[in-house]
């Protein structure tokens, strides 16, 4: 099936797994780090201090969506939609009241959980649980709302910031999400999931899944984990401290936002082209490959000093940023079944958060301890190169090892 009768075909629960990924945008460090300028005047807080109070939130909200994420394994989509959604608004209003770096803290922990943790989830566990034949494909296509996030947010926040101040910003990015609530609930309520689950066989060994102490019993999960959370740590840790490194390097600041429409583009072609390649070789196959792209773009962020490298960086940076977010929301599913990806995912997703919100603030303590951009950024593409290697010796889970490598086309 190709992408666009994909698309016709399950036009409602692809907007659903679209409007909420995108939605998601709200607690995304990608539009959180907007601003990071506003908030560390307010506050007085340095870059490190600033990292800091984002870690702080981000490890907590990590923590809560290990338990809070299982709800999609017992409630139904339109029931975890209704909740996430007006708990994220209410906390977006919340942010525009703090008063403090605690407060601040508080209101990053409600963007994190209900945004970055709860809408992604909901949005790819709905689209990786509906599609077994087709998986790469759907949940590329629910990735594509953090696409359209990352590339609308910045000229979003910069237009409400010229109008008006960062409070009432918050406010109206909060009454925007709620006033998206009814379109969300429409496009799930009694959706059937679609029949593309392929011969019976494959179905079938998909449907009976592993449980989350299965999963953490498994030694292929944590051979490939150090590469399932590198693309979280690097990618957030450079895009939070952008100012920073361009200010290093000598970028002007416009330079850097113009050149996320390069980062937008990469970001959608990763996600389309990572669709096909796990519907055609299995997620399992591409995880030790998934990290190229990340590092070869921190070794660009080492090396470049001139202004047309910039695109260059952000464009390998999207490329991993949309090959690593389809490749880890189908691998799940296609390593331990649907039964419990609620549970499951959830606890993936927890790491991942949990790594991201590490990355500003060690990244932040490095850069005021003096380390240099180059510096970081060549230990991290070392990393990368470490992990994947790790990675391609993961095996296959004991029990579902008769299963086919990838699903049927």
């Amino acid at each position: 099936m190709g992408f666009f009768t994909f698309l016709r075909s399950n036009a409602r629960l692809a907007a659903f797994g679209f409007a909420f990924c995108l939605l998601s945008s709200a607690g995304q460090t990608y539009f959180i780090s907007l601003f990071g300028g506003e908030l560390r005047a307010e506050f007085w807080l340095s870059h490190g201090g600033f990292g800091t109070v984002y870690m702080a939130g981000t490890l907590a909200s990590a923590a809560t969506l290990i338990m809070l994420g299982r709800v999609v394994d017992v409630w139904p989509a339109w029931r975890t939609a209704l909740m996430t959604l007006s708990a994220l608004s209410a906390v977006a209003v919340f942010m525009g009241f703090v008063w403090g770096p605690v407060a601040m803290a508080v209101a990053i922990y409600g963007l994190r959980l209900m945004g970055q943790g709860m809408s992604v989830h909901i949005g790819v566990t709905t689209m990786a649980r509906s599609f077994v034949a087709e998986r790469g494909r759907a949940v590329s296509v629910a990735s594509l709302g953090q696409a359209a996030g990352s590339a609308l947010s910045p000229p979003y926040v910069v237009a409400l910031l010229a109008v008006m101040s960062w409070r009432e910003a918050w406010w109206v990015t909060a009454a925007l999400v709620l006033a998206a609530l009814p379109l969300t609930l429409w496009l799930v309520r009694g959706q059937p999931a679609p029949n593309t689950a392929g011969p019976s066989g494959y179905a079938k060994k998909d449907a009976d899944g592993y449980r989350l102490k299965d999963m953490l019993a498994d030694p292929g999960f944590w051979l490939r984990l150090p590469v399932l959370v590198a693309p979280a740590f690097i990618s957030t840790g450079f895009v939070f401290h952008q100012v920073h490194i361009a200010a290093e390097k000598s970028w002007p600041i416009e330079l850097m936002a113009a050149s996320y429409t390069a980062y937008a583009g990469a970001l959608v072609f990763g996600l389309l082209s990572a669709g096909s390649l796990i519907d055609r070789f299995s997620a399992r196959r591409v995880v030790p490959f998934c990290l190229t792209p990340l590092a070869l773009s921190s070794l660009t962020l080492a090396i470049a000093d001139a202004h047309w490298m910039v695109p260059a960086y952000l464009m390998l940076l999207g490329l991993a940023t949309g090959l690593s977010g389809v490749m880890q929301g189908a691998l799940w599913a296609e390593l331990y079944g649907t039964q419990h990806i609620g549970a499951i995912r959830s606890f993936a997703a927890s790491l991942t958060v949990f790594s991201s919100g590490l990355a500003p603030a060690v990244m932040g303590l490095g850069f005021d301890a003096g380390a240099g951009v180059a510096t970081i950024a060549v230990a991290g593409a070392a990393y990368c190169v470490a992990a994947s290697a790790v990675a391609a010796t993961a095996k296959r889970p004991r029990r579902l090892r008769t299963a086919p490598a990838s699903p049927p086309a």
